[in-house]
């Protein structure tokens, strides 16, 4: 085994919103303690078909979760099962839709909103979802709330590979748009909470890789084909060249880069090349 990894996902993280407001990351990246890439979405731009792409490696269209509403449990090698298989310790933030597509499908509350059990694919789960939302009240899970379970998950359990998912810029652009006061001032709070703990993180031995599934455009919608919608930021946080990366790096890429750096065996279908250079 190799390093430790946190992959937080910043659901709906527009490339240039991040280099504009996440002023930590940046710092990170100007003072070469990090790398950031611009990442290329997945087709369609929608938020379980790239989950599951950014575990697995493989192409919506070939996982076959190519909408929403046709989520299912994960029938591909993913990054929690092949850990777990392995003996790593898995755990996750996250949308419920990880403990549908990892864990339990159907999510059930009661049952599944806290997790801790060693025959789960994610072994130490706090899943939050959206039932209860309105146009009134968006019921934003607080990032506040969502790092410091993650903090707790890493000082309880000390997963190999932990998955943060925080939604709230994702909420924000639906509502407000992505060209919005609204939209930015959020970004900013995500970057301000993970400067309050990535530093704790890296002190347990993470490499920490951050990045979003997709951008939005300005009438607050994604799951095109649009520049807005399909560029990302992809910060890797202990990369052994920091700085600005010149070239473009595909999503497909994200599973055999973490169990590279796990030092677990990739299978032959996440075949695209690691984000290493």
């Amino acid at each position: 085994m190799k390093d430790k990894v946190i992959l937080v996902i910043i659901d709906g993280l527009k490339y240039q919103t991040a280099i504009e407001q996440c002023g930590y990351l940046e710092a990170l990246v100007e003072s070469k303690k990090a790398r950031r890439m611009k990442m290329i979405a997945v087709l369609p731009t929608l938020s379980a078909p790239i989950y599951e792409t950014l575990h697995t490696g493989l192409e919506p269209l070939e996982h076959g979760i190519t909408s929403n509403d046709n989520l299912r449990k994960s029938k591909f090698k993913n990054i929690f099962a092949i850990a777990k298989a392995s003996g790593l310790v898995t755990a996750a933030a996250a949308h419920s839709f990880f403990s549908t597509l990892y864990n339990e499908d159907p999510y059930i509350p009661i049952r599944d909103q806290e997790v801790n059990d060693p025959d789960q694919a994610i072994q130490h789960g706090r899943f939050y979802s959206e039932n209860g939302y309105s146009a009134f009240n968006i019921a934003l899970p607080s990032d506040h709330d969502l790092m410091n379970q993650a903090s707790m998950l890493v000082s309880r359990y000390e997963p190999h590979y932990l998955m943060i998912h925080s939604c709230s810029c994702d909420s924000i652009g639906h509502k407000f748009g992505g060209n919005s006061l609204e939209y930015a001032k959020q970004a900013w709070q995500v970057n301000d909470q993970l400067a309050q703990h990535i530093p704790f993180w890296i002190e347990k031995g993470y490499r920490i890789l951050i990045t979003s599934d997709h951008g939005f455009t300005d009438s607050g919608n994604h799951g095109g084909s649009s520049e807005i919608e399909r560029w990302t930021p992809f910060y890797d946080i202990g990369h052994p060249i920091p700085g600005v990366g010149s070239k473009e790096v595909s999503q497909l890429s994200v599973a055999p880069s973490i169990l590279s750096i796990l030092g677990l065996s990739i299978p032959k279908k996440m075949n695209a090349p690691l984000i290493d250079k």
